[in-house]
């Protein structure tokens, strides 16, 4: 296997787990190195790169997510439709249909830049801190699911007001209102003015 910045990174020859990179960035976007995932996320958090998809159906939909049990950050809550972070050197985009396909089995049949969004949002729960300069993609999804059930608790389409209802009564992770309204623009020219975005 070639030797890429998200290989030689994630990559391990001595048997044990191997480290995560996240990729620092400036706030401007500009990376400036890189940190191991946990410490990045611990008080007081570190600016680092992270993305966010949101994929609709043909009806308009919003497909969430809620995160497997076992995720050490916000576990058990509902989220966006994918979110993480690109390896080092590894572009957003590409990060973000890869995860896409890692966490729910699908390859999204459009996904277009949204913009970025930066945000620091302390995690009660676990003490954790997102701190991130996050880049936004909306699109499709026409194919059917197959989520890993180490990433993927449950899947749910909603509509805007079935949104509304659940985000009410159910918990949600502390970043998805402030990443939904940022790429809300986006959503509403993919899902047009009748979609209610």
């Amino acid at each position: 296997m070639p030797i890429t910045p998200a290989t030689a990174a994630n990559s391990s020859s001595n048997g044990t787990s191997p480290a995560i990179l996240l990729e620092l960035v400036d706030e401007q976007g500009n990376t400036i190195g890189t940190a191991e995932k946990l410490s990045a996320h611990q008080a007081p958090g570190r600016l680092h790169r992270a993305f966010s998809v949101f994929l609709f159906d043909e009806r308009g939909r919003l497909l969430l997510q809620r995160r497997a049990l076992n995720k050490y950050h916000s576990p058990g809550v509902w989220s966006n439709t994918c979110c993480g972070h690109p390896y080092p050197g590894e572009a957003p985009f590409a990060a973000a249909a890869r995860r896409t396909y890692e966490e729910l089995g699908i390859s999204p049949s459009l996904l277009a830049e949204a913009g970025t969004v930066r945000y620091n949002h302390p995690d009660p729960a676990s003490g954790l801190v997102e701190q991130e300069y996050n880049h936004l993609f909306v699109g499709m999804v026409q194919s059917a699911l197959r989520p890993d059930p180490e990433e993927v608790g449950e899947t749910a389409f909603v509509t805007p007001d079935e949104l509304t209802e659940m985000h009410g009564r159910v918990p949600f992770s502390a970043w998805f209102m402030t990443v939904l309204d940022a790429a809300r623009p986006a959503v509403r020219e993919l899902t047009g003015p009748s979609g209610g975005w």
